[in-house]
């Protein structure tokens, strides 16, 4: 780690950044699984936008890292828990089976095992 300039002056409220690099282009994670889900269970919502500041990605499903999660079961508490959470946030969630057509897709319990992955969120 390189040594800050003793000429800088470090004052309250003023920010330091040292050259270390936040990536310019994200790789999204993907589920290695390579599962063909159809016919599982997924939540579908009013369009809502990616968190990344520019990205221009908007979700029509409950997504992580662009992809469609998927449960195998329709009474999964999991996704019942997610779609209740999606209803008290005003998106309008309902539990629908899934289809290709709706883009790629990751079982919520890879995601989960992947550490939770969200496009421009890191994990901690």
């Amino acid at each position: 780690m390189e040594r800050l300039d003793p000429e800088r002056e470090h004052q309250r409220g003023s920010l330091t950044v040292e050259d270390e690099l936040l990536e310019e282009e994200e790789e999204l994670w993907i589920d290695d699984a390579d599962d063909d889900h159809t016919g599982w269970f997924c939540v579908s919502t009013d369009p809502f936008p990616c968190p990344a500041a520019s990205c221009t990605f908007v979700a029509v499903f409950m997504t992580a890292a662009h992809l469609v999660l998927v449960w195998e079961e329709r009474d999964d508490p999991n996704l019942l828990w997610h779609a209740q959470r999606a209803m008290e946030v005003g998106r309008n969630p309902h539990v629908v089976p899934y289809e290709r057509s709706f883009g790629p897709s990751a079982s919520y319990y890879a995601w989960e095992a992947a550490g939770r992955p969200v496009h421009a969120v890191r994990g901690k």
